[in-house]
């Protein structure tokens, strides 16, 4: 199943784990509309099943609601990995001390999740996987129990080892 950024966020959401604010927009004046009620500087990030969004320029921050009009403007109806785009999030901009990179891949031939997350987080993961394999951790978690706890701290653990 592929799901976009903002339907992740609603899935954290909704069962309790916090994560910032953000609406989705499917044209610019939607996109102004949303950037007006956060106020100050926001994100314009693209929807689309792909990584890359921010090397490809799908990701733009916006200081004020003209920005966010011109950003809106280019990014839907760009094609990122041959896909369209046809939504983009906007989430209030966040002071960023650290990145991570955590994501949860379903391994077919396994018959599992697997858990994948680096410290090295940021714009470009399969950058950080060719130039420091490393520097990611994946475990595969058995279905029949389920992510268990010292799983979950084994792995926060890990991202922040220097």
């Amino acid at each position: 199943m592929d799901i976009h950024e903002y339907q992740a966020k609603e899935i954290l959401r909704a069962n309790g784990i916090p994560v910032p604010p953000g609406e989705v927009a499917t044209t610019p004046d939607e996109a102004v509309a949303i950037a007006e009620r956060y106020g100050g500087t926001v994100v314009v990030k693209a929807q689309v099943h792909s990584g890359g969004r921010g090397k490809a320029g799908g990701v733009k921050l916006a200081a004020s609601t003209s920005e966010v009009r011109e950003h809106a403007e280019n990014i839907l109806g760009m094609k990122i990995s041959g896909l369209t785009v046809e939504k983009v999030l906007i989430t209030p901009a966040e002071d960023i001390d650290t990145e991570a990179y955590v994501g949860v891949l379903i391994d077919r031939k396994a018959q599992a999740a697997t858990f994948i997350v680096s410290a090295e987080g940021g714009i470009d993961i399969e950058e950080v996987a060719h130039s420091d394999p490393d520097a990611i951790r994946k475990l595969t978690i058995d279905p029949r129990y389920g992510l268990m706890r010292h799983q979950a701290y084994g792995l926060a653990n890990s991202l922040y080892q220097d």
